[in-house]
């Protein structure tokens, strides 16, 4: 166990005080606290992205764009071998944990953080060297471009460190309170990163150094997520009389159920960075810049989904442990519609501000870049609305056809990368991905009656996404019509965004999930009633 000081060994305590509560809570109760705990993380998820925000700004206006476009590339190669360190655990560690807390089987909830931190230590350490013989083998020129080959060697160790820092959050989201990871994923590790930019800047040093700050702040930030975890077991009890020989290693279970979304990840892989590799392979890393500076703000538009992913697994987990279907369905579409109301000012900016936002942060010569950031925002409101339909297809275990549809997907975002980069670049790459995604999901949600009995939509939410798809057209039609400038179209969105959210009030039913709003001035006449 890594040493703390005092001081920061109180705060650790007083996050891990606040544990998860008792486990035999109603489904209407997991379900309230998963949206309450998760609305704290959707919080830190805009302050984590203010933070990168800044970061990325700063890192695009102070590096060339040769010089970003070679850090963007190997970050890319990255994220393409950090599935190959989990061997799918972020998939269905959260599912195993959570069940296994349920019945109250802590032999083989310690044996699960035992095949985890085995894991990621042996695999992540195997890449490492794999990656750096290679590289000096070929004396750097498998890549392509120098810049780039120097920058992976680097940034290859970011591979296992973010594989355990995913895992980990995943860990905690089923055991610690939300004020954890609140604190060590959205504030501790982009401040770090803002911290390791500004050094970057004022020193005058170039990507290298970027390359291993962030290596550095990546080890800084698991160091806290183990002292976090420990305390956490040690507050539930977990850790009380258990010995070596208890410990039960469920090997077998969890990796036959986790391997298999391996393809999950190659999906994710073929959507999320094929696309910026072939750009570099037949365009060069100035069409790789253009395309990957964007991303940032694409990104924005999955805050809300992401803030809520690591507490639905847990709680819908439960819920299927009990044999509660009802309970997962009703978890299911609650989540739904919280993540499509409060993703809908997200997207309308993101589309209909394209234009002026691109060219306002990053400067004119990424003016191109606007119809990217278009394309692939639609895209992926598309994913967030449809609700957690991929995660839960996996809480009742139908890996196989989740399989199938990754591959299918996975074949599918490939073939249009070939078909379309080669020949279009960058606007190739973002139709691509964007077709991709919502077929992709597409499959998932037939999936989901089938598989599930979960109705492709309740009746009972139907008038929200009428609300948000009427909404959304008016708000088009107005831009087309009008031409507004930024400061008229931030109005524009932010009105149609209230309209959305007082119209769906009732199926949010916020007054109940979150009382203490409708304290604040004028909160009830909006979210009331």
């Amino acid at each position: 166990m890594p040493p703390v000081t005092e001081e920061g060994n109180t705060i650790i305590e007083e996050m891990a005080v606040e544990v998860a509560p008792p486990t035999q809570s109603s489904s209407a109760s997991i379900t309230h606290r998963q949206i309450r705990g998760s609305s704290l993380l959707l919080v830190g998820r805009f302050i984590a992205l203010g933070l990168n925000f800044a970061v990325q700004v700063l890192i695009v206006r102070y590096l060339t764009q040769s010089a970003y476009g070679a850090f963007a590339y190997a970050l890319s190669l990255v994220a393409l071998c950090q599935p190959l360190v989990t061997l799918g655990l972020d998939r269905g560690v959260g599912r195993f944990l959570a069940v296994y807390d349920e019945h109250r089987d802590h032999a083989r909830v310690i044996g699960t953080l035992v095949l985890i931190l085995g894991t990621v230590l042996s695999l992540g350490l195997a890449l490492v060297l794999v990656v750096v013989g290679v590289q000096s083998l070929t004396g750097g020129s498998l890549i392509g471009d120098a810049h780039a080959s120097v920058l992976l060697t680097i940034l290859i160790v970011l591979a296992p460190i973010q594989a355990a820092d995913d895992l980990l959050s995943g860990v905690l989201a089923v055991f610690a309170s939300a004020r954890a990871i609140f604190f060590r994923k959205y504030l501790l590790g982009p401040g770090l990163r803002l911290v390791v930019v500004g050094l970057l800047i004022v020193g005058g040093f170039d990507a290298p150094f970027l390359a291993i700050g962030y290596v550095l702040a990546g080890v800084a930030g698991l160091v806290l997520y183990g002292a976090i975890l420990w305390r956490v077991l040690e507050a539930r009890g977990i850790l009380a009389g258990i010995q070596w020989r208890d410990i039960r290693i469920p090997a077998r279970e969890i990796l036959a159920f986790t391997m298999p979304l391996l393809t999950t990840d190659l999906v994710y892989v073929a959507l999320n960075t094929t696309d910026a590799i072939f750009l570099g392979h037949f365009w060069g890393t100035n069409e790789v810049a253009a395309y990957r500076v964007i991303q940032p703000l694409v990104g924005i538009n999955t805050v809300v989904y992401s803030s809520f992913t690591l507490l639905y697994m847990p709680a819908a987990s439960r819920l299927f442990a009990r044999g509660d279907r009802d309970g997962v369905a009703n978890l299911y579409w609650r989540t739904a519609i919280w993540m499509a109301v409060f993703s809908f000012p997200i997207f309308a900016l993101t589309t209909s501000l394209a234009g002026p936002i691109t060219v306002g942060i990053y400067e004119e010569r990424y003016a191109n870049s606007a119809v990217y950031l278009a394309l692939l925002s639609f895209a992926s409101y598309v994913n967030v609305a449809l609700g957690f339909n991929g995660l839960t297809l996996r809480v009742f275990g139908f890996i196989r056809y989740t399989v199938v549809i990754n591959v299918l997907a996975a074949l599918i975002s490939l073939t249009l990368n070939l078909l379309l980069i080669p020949r279009y670049g960058a606007i190739g790459a973002a139709v691509s991905t964007s077709l991709a995604l919502i077929i992709f999901n597409l499959l998932k949600q037939a999936g989901l009656r089938r598989g599930t009995g979960i109705s492709v939509f309740d009746r009972r939410y139907l008038w929200v996404y009428v609300t948000i798809a009427l909404a959304a057209a008016a708000l088009g039609a107005v831009n087309f019509l009008v031409h507004p400038g930024l400061i008229l179209s931030v109005v524009l969105a932010g009105v149609a965004s209230l309209g959305v959210l007082w119209a769906t009030r009732r199926a949010l039913d916020v007054g109940n999930t979150f009382p203490e709003i409708l304290r604040l001035p004028f909160a009830r006449r909006i979210l009331g009633g």
